[in-house]
């Protein structure tokens, strides 16, 4: 082994890698394949032995012909700059398709854990010390999986994956003393902080697990939240190498890097990394937005932009894209704040005409009451939908 100085293992710790995934309807393609190729450069100078990869490699279960080349062509970069790699399904993924041809791929370095039957076996790394067993158990859906495991008396994620952590156990038991152990799952453990981009994977309303579910090994590398956090020395998230949301742009997004030595965990350190590109809000009149300087910082940025004039400005989108590029939502707050007072739908409408009411509708809708032309053509389309009605 060549990661560790006190010649153990060096293990990788990344997850949910999401390609695929767009960004308020951007391609994030470029940017997933910038970030995956420096996981590579990381694996050479850091002198990485593993890769460990707790699911969510795709963002869909039947991701395109492209996220295929770049989730493809990351995972041979990894392989060629000298780490095995090992990976499971997370529930954005088909774990029949990640998993294809799994035993073929394991002679070449990539371990694909997919399947219930498997979770078990470990992909099994010698150091000087002995030996390092990476269990690979994917992501559990409670349901099928408690009737896959033979525990129909399981409930929920807490359930099933205690059943399977009760079977690598057992076999890590069955193995040579001072056997070391990496536990790969795709989980929300109690404790953990959710961004906006995760989806749920509540079941009946529970969808944590305590971590005590893990206990018994040596280092448990966690998938599905995507910031990157410590629930206990051996037991955390990687997060996902990008921001998904506008509520992670403060996140600095990481992977850590994690020693197996001869007594079990050693060293982990953190290794934060680069952002292709940042994420930004404003707010702000739309003329301010287009002209002022101080807005120059985040001319390159994702952009998430409010809008505070008093009336709703047309084709707001199109406009701030001659300046703003990446800009991929737009909202629109008036200064001063709304018209409306928040009524029951028929306690707002009782005693009015329709006239009333549609006039009502356009001035809260974009924050100005209908001029005298406006009011001719709703008097003119209310008196042609009557006639209608009546025909």
């Amino acid at each position: 082994m060549r990661g560790s100085s006190l010649g153990g293992v060096r293990v990788l710790h990344t997850s949910d890698w999401h390609v695929g995934r767009t960004f308020h309807g951007a391609e994030l393609l470029a940017d997933q394949e910038a970030i995956l190729s420096h996981l590579a450069d990381l694996v050479v100078d850091e002198a990485v032995d593993v890769v460990v990869v707790p699911g969510d490699i795709y963002d869909r279960a039947v991701p395109s012909a492209d996220a295929v080349r770049v989730a493809t062509a990351a995972l041979g970069r990894l392989r060629a700059a000298g780490a095995r790699l090992v990976l499971t399904s997370g529930n954005h993924d088909s774990a029949p398709r990640l998993g294809a041809f799994a035993d073929f791929a394991a002679a070449g370095g990539l371990h694909l854990r997919t399947t219930i039957a498997r979770l078990h076996e470990p992909v099994l790394v010698e150091d000087r010390h002995g030996t390092v067993a990476f269990y690979g158990i994917p992501y559990l859906e409670p349901e099928p999986a408690r009737h896959a495991l033979g525990v129909p008396e399981a409930r929920g994620h807490t359930g099933v994956l205690t059943e399977a952590m009760r079977r690598v156990r057992e076999d890590l038991a069955a193995r040579e003393p001072g056997t070391r152990s990496v536990v790969l799952a795709h989980a929300f453990v109690t404790g953990g902080a959710p961004s906006e981009s995760e989806r749920t994977i509540a079941v009946g309303g529970v969808e944590q697990v305590p971590g005590a579910v893990f206990d018994g090994v040596d280092y448990v590398a966690l998938g599905h939240l995507h910031g990157p956090q410590v629930l206990a020395p051996h037991l955390r998230y990687s997060g996902s190498p990008l921001a998904y949301s506008f509520q992670e742009a403060a996140q600095r997004k990481a992977v850590w890097l994690v020693d197996i030595d001869a007594d079990g965990l050693g060293e982990v350190r953190r290794r934060e990394l680069p952002v292709p590109r940042r994420l930004a809000k404003v707010s702000g009149k739309l003329d301010e937005l287009l002209e002022e300087p101080v807005f120059e910082q985040v001319v390159e940025c994702y952009l998430s932009v409010t809008l505070t004039d008093r009336v709703r400005p047309v084709d707001g989108m199109r406009s701030l894209r001659a300046r703003f590029p990446h800009v991929v939502h737009l909202d629109w707050q008036p200064e001063g704040g709304g018209t409306t007072t928040a009524l029951r739908y028929a306690k707002a409408v009782r005693g009015r005409s329709d006239s009333e009411i549609a006039e009502t509708f356009l001035s809260d809708t974009r924050g100005e009451v209908p001029n005298h032309r406006e009011q001719d053509l709703l008097t003119e389309a209310l008196e042609a939908s009557g006639r209608e009605e009546e025909e």
